[in-house]
């Protein structure tokens, strides 16, 4: 820095030297002698501006120092708690999701003997993609439901979903009970609990903390917005994860005379009406109710009187609910 003061101080005092040298060419005027001045300064002033452009070129050439790096803070994400029945849940954890994709999954399904329907439950299941588990569809045959339900395959989920309108006799709930008493996941569809209600399943809807209203009867000449169904906490996991799912509003009947079962709250156990009939009656003319902490889901009208859009997301959120409940019920 001192050496290019002193080398700019000497080159301007060299250029002065030789601008007052300079000889007239027509004589000594002070014309003359004014613009051998003002040449001569600006020369020197273009000599100062080269100098301090290559100072600051000889300046940039050096490398700069290197800057202090201070790295941001790392934040551990802590996992939600689990919500209470009726809350808005978390989305499953990545152990929990993997937990599901491998889960062992018994199924009773009668309309699968029912060639003119596609069967509602295999359908959803073949679409969630698990692998790992074991998934028996026992379809209408009881016994071997029964059969299966009583081997030392530890089932996670068992789904007894009956839609054919034809005698059922509910004897597979005995069994379902144990399942539910060990912590396991339970969804079922019945159209028919009027005439099984005090039968096997009473001790499951007593624990679940449900009974049934009365029976729901459709005729041919039927009002559609007289079977639309209504979400009574559309905040509630069941009908938003992983699906956000809209109320069933508007039916297409498959089965006319006996539509289905209409719920109320008992006096024990936890459930929660979901769905029902009038959006401002959480107590009874229930038509889907969830209990025991989540891990079973009762809906007693029949998924194909409704359209596949609707119901079918609706029976993902249910495996995935329950079985998300069941996992955190059991460590």
């Amino acid at each position: 820095m001192k050496k290019s003061r002193w080398f700019t101080a000497v080159l301007v005092l060299v250029l002065l030297a030789l601008a007052c040298s300079v000889p007239g060419t027509t004589g000594t005027g002070d014309g003359i002698e004014e613009t051998r001045v003002a040449l001569a300064i600006q020369q020197t002033s273009l000599a100062m501006q080269q100098a301090a452009l290559t100072q600051g070129s000889s300046q940039q050439s050096q490398p700069l120092p290197a800057e202090t790096y201070t790295p941001y803070p790392t934040y551990t994400a802590i996992a939600p708690a689990a919500p209470a029945v009726g809350g808005v849940a978390a989305t499953p954890t990545m152990d929990i999701r993997a937990r599901i994709k491998a889960s062992n999954i018994l199924i009773y399904e009668d309309i699968v003997g029912y060639p003119v329907l596609m069967p509602m439950v295999d359908s959803t299941i073949s679409s969630m993609g698990f692998s790992g588990g074991r998934i028996v569809n026992a379809a209408d045959g009881l016994g071997t439901f029964k059969g299966h339900a009583n081997s030392a395959t530890p089932w996670d989920l068992m789904i007894v979903a009956t839609e054919v309108r034809s005698g059922f006799s509910g004897e597979m709930f005995e069994m379902m009970y144990d399942h539910i008493d060990d912590g396991g996941a339970v969804v079922i569809e019945i159209w028919n609990l009027d005439d099984i209600a005090s039968g096997k399943i009473s001790p499951i809807l007593s624990r679940c903390g449900v009974k049934l209203f009365r029976d729901w009867i459709r005729e041919y000449n039927y009002d559609p917005f007289d079977y639309s169904i209504y979400w009574l906490d559309k905040s509630h996991p069941l009908l938003t994860t992983p699906n956000i799912v809209q109320a069933p509003s508007y039916p297409y009947p498959v089965w006319f005379t006996d539509a289905g079962d209409l719920l109320e709250l008992g006096s024990g156990g936890d459930a929660v009406l979901v769905g029902g009939l009038h959006a401002n009656r959480k107590s009874d003319y229930g038509v889907l109710a969830v209990c025991m902490g989540g891990r079973m889901v009762i809906q007693t009208f029949s998924s194909h009187d409704y359209e596949w859009e609707d119901v079918q997301p609706l029976w993902v959120n249910y495996i995935t609910y329950t079985l998300t409940k069941h996992y955190e019920y059991i460590p």
